[in-house]
């Protein structure tokens, strides 16, 4: 698999991300500068890491989402690439339409930062097909804009479709319907507000984001 994660002023999760994707596929992760304007050439999947990108000014992942490598970005998922957001990423996805809804700043004002238990609410995705029989996990969060909201339309079709793929056990942040991530339409882009890359190696004591890893390493 070949993949590539991009870099914004204020990423603070991209190192961690490249890590679990080398770790896991074998082949080292692409570091990609947000003013670039053309992923390498044969990318299988794009992340876009967590962090406070541009400070979170304006809004969380909003001038990110103008950064010069997003337009490929969104080309590559229009082709039917793969795209993962974690956490900030989730985020500039949403201020880019490739995800519907939007990030609040979580229900309390405080910033959450924790493990939380997750159900695998579809299991049968390119982002969670490796947890085959689990139907639960425990991820870290660490957000203070993580509260899933969108309009009532809106999430009647993403629980219709099976769209929301992460839904949290214990909501700490006053997400709709408890949701933690959710794909698109087409099946190929997902954002999630928990941390997959900070649970993916024993070294660190947890792996229960390792098979978000190894899912879309099948799936390429």
């Amino acid at each position: 698999m070949k993949s590539a994660v991009i870099v914004f002023p204020g990423s603070n999760c991209d190192r961690d991300a490249a890590r679990a994707l080398t770790r896991i596929s074998g082949t080292p992760a692409a570091m990609v500068w947000h003013k670039e304007t053309a992923l390498p050439a044969g990318t299988d999947l794009v992340v876009l890491p967590g962090g406070f990108s541009y400070g979170d000014y304006l809004r969380s992942g909003a001038m990110a989402a103008k950064s010069p490598i997003v337009r490929d970005v969104i080309a590559h998922a229009e082709r039917g690439g793969l795209v993962l957001g974690i956490c900030n990423g989730f985020q500039v996805l949403t201020e880019t339409r490739l995800l519907p809804g939007a990030l609040a700043r979580n229900a309390g004002l405080k910033f959450a930062c924790k493990d939380v238990p997750l159900a695998i609410a579809n299991g049968n995705t390119a982002f969670t097909r490796a947890y085959r029989e689990q139907r639960e996990t425990e991820i870290p969060i660490a957000h203070g804009d993580g509260r899933f909201v969108a309009d009532d339309e809106t999430l009647k079709r993403l629980e219709s479709e099976g769209r929301v793929v992460f839904r949290y056990l214990q909501n700490p942040n006053g997400s709709a319907h408890d949701i933690a991530g959710i794909i698109n339409e087409r099946g190929n882009v997902m954002g999630m507000m928990p941390h997959p890359e900070r649970a993916s190696d024993p070294v660190l004591g947890r792996t229960g984001g390792t098979a978000v890893f190894q899912s879309l390493l099948e799936a390429a």
